[in-house]
């Protein structure tokens, strides 16, 4: 839909000759811009120690249920028919519960993600108008979900996204990877 809405605005501004002349476009890759502001590095880091945390506890449920069916193999024999087979009911509940939490969890994590995710784009969004506003740009693509195939580099604003960003929404803390003062400005000059 954004796409189709971005092809159609690009369409109508081409459609007049004189309107050519005068149009001035941009791009930002927001992924990357995503990978280096120092709120998007410090929601990955924290997702990412939930997870691992919220895992190695999912892994040890699974350990144990494996010991435990290793045990009722050994010890199955001596046990009378009722009792295996109650026993081998409850490894199967354990397991089917081990197999939903495991599913609620990926889902949880996938939703955290998108939540955190969403708030971050959601402040990018003015400072990519601003910086289309001011560099007098008509249209600014992002650069993955646009269908953008070849675009010089100098009309990606993205290091000027992510310098602004960082100053607008700077996180104690984070050590991030920092677009350099010397990099040269990405938005096209007037």
């Amino acid at each position: 839909m954004r796409l189709a809405v971005l092809s159609l605005s690009l369409i109508a501004a081409l459609a007049s000759t004189p309107a050519l002349a005068d149009l001035k476009v941009g791009y930002v890759d927001l992924q990357r811009a995503l990978q280096e502001v120092s709120e998007g590095q410090a929601a990955k880091f924290k997702l990412k120690s939930e997870i691992d945390k919220r895992k190695a506890e999912f892994e040890t449920e699974q350990k144990k249920l494996r010991e435990d069916g290793m045990v009722l193999d050994r010890q199955a024999s001596a046990m009378s028919e009722e009792v295996r087979i109650e026993k081998m009911k409850q490894l199967q509940g354990r397991l089917m519960q081990i197999s939903e939490k495991g599913q609620k969890l990926q889902v949880e994590f996938v939703e955290k993600e998108r939540t955190e995710l969403k708030k971050i784009f959601d402040k990018m969004d003015p400072i990519v108008a601003a910086i289309a506003k001011r560099e007098g740009l008509a249209m600014v693509f992002e650069k993955t979900d646009s269908g953008l195939v070849f675009a010089e580099s100098n009309l990606d604003v993205t290091n000027e996204l992510v310098r602004t960003y960082n100053e607008k929404f700077p996180v104690k803390g984070v050590k991030t990877q920092a677009v350099p003062a010397t990099a040269p400005k990405d938005a096209p000059t007037k």
